[in-house]
């Protein structure tokens, strides 16, 4: 039986990490009969648990999770990857009858999923910087020799020394996972069902709360542990999958750049700019229905979404 996907709706809850997203998505799983297909580019790796808020194994039995450990920390996977996979994965939710809540605070994710990516709309300071640091290091030319590698087409019509656009051409390589060259003037297909966007945030002070809770819970949960587990499995600080908050900082204290309490400050400094940068690229979707969210009402606010879904 074909089965129209046009009159089906997933829906799709965002925002800043710790705001609870996790908790809400849970409950409205259960109400809707859902799947929650997670939309976070760090916990599709697998040994990043601590680190990465990683939903519990009991709260993984509790509900089909998808998009969680399907990767090595030293494999390559890129928004564009997750994209064309996460449409066939919520695909097969719908012809199963059931309902896919896509959940999580990686704004490349949900774009590629929903929209689909194009070149002008990709960017990520993080990432610019990243190849920029790997020239000073390493030189032009075996960066250069990167992008000849993965865009050849491209490399062919670039001089070497244009530095500006060949790390541009690398960082739209390694957020879509394709060339730059591989990209038409407009816009992707996308998604062929419907969507119901739901942002979720606190009042500022309350949510840094959270933050500062949250990361001192994972240190005493073994944060600094799982670290040094993935630097004896051969993971290390250079790998993209460990290129992020609360890993880099445990890397610079292991390695006798920062004290614990340096450490730990730094991780709530960087986690709290990171929500700020969540808030800003989801605050410019206008489709998003945004909700402050208050622990007391999480039933109140699950029920309120599933009339939203009806």
């Amino acid at each position: 039986m074909t089965i129209d996907l046009n009159e089906h709706k997933a829906l799709i809850i965002v925002g800043p990490t710790a705001v609870g997203k996790t908790e809400l998505s849970l409950c409205l799983a259960e109400r809707l009969n859902g799947e929650i297909v997670s939309a976070d580019s760090r916990q599709v790796y697998k040994y990043l648990d601590i680190g990465t808020a990683k939903p519990t194994p009991e709260e993984q039995a509790r509900i089909p999770h998808h998009f969680i450990d399907i990767k090595r920390p030293d494999q390559y996977y890129s928004a564009g990857e997750y994209g064309s996979e996460a449409r066939h994965c919520i695909d097969d939710i719908f012809r199963r009858g059931k309902i896919p809540l896509i959940v999580g605070g990686s704004g490349f994710y949900i774009q590629a999923l929903v929209d689909g990516l194009f070149a002008p709309k990709i960017s990520d300071p993080q990432v610019k910087e990243k190849w920029r640091t790997e020239i000073s290091e390493k030189g032009i030319d075996a960066v250069f020799e990167k992008l000849r590698a993965v865009d050849p087409q491209t490399a062919a019509v670039l001089h070497p020394n244009d530095v500006q656009r060949v790390v541009r051409a690398l960082e739209v390589w390694e957020l879509s996972g394709r060339p730059i060259s591989s990209f038409r003037k407009g816009k992707e297909k996308s998604a062929d069902f419907q969507t119901l966007f739901i942002g979720l945030n606190r009042e500022r002070e309350e949510l840094y709360q959270r933050i500062e809770k949250r990361v001192d819970a994972m240190l005493a949960a073994g944060l600094v542990e799982e670290v040094k587990s993935l630097e004896q499995m051969g993971f290390g600080p250079h790998l993209n999958a460990l290129r992020t908050v609360g890993y880099q900082e445990v890397f610079e204290h292991l390695h006798g750049e920062l004290s614990f309490e340096e450490m730990v400050g730094k991780i709530k400094m960087n986690t709290r700019r990171y929500a700020k940068r969540q808030l800003t690229w989801f605050r410019k979707d206008d489709r998003i229905r945004w909700f402050t969210l208050d622990d007391v009402h999480v039933d109140a606010l699950a029920a309120e979404i599933t009339l939203l879904m009806k």
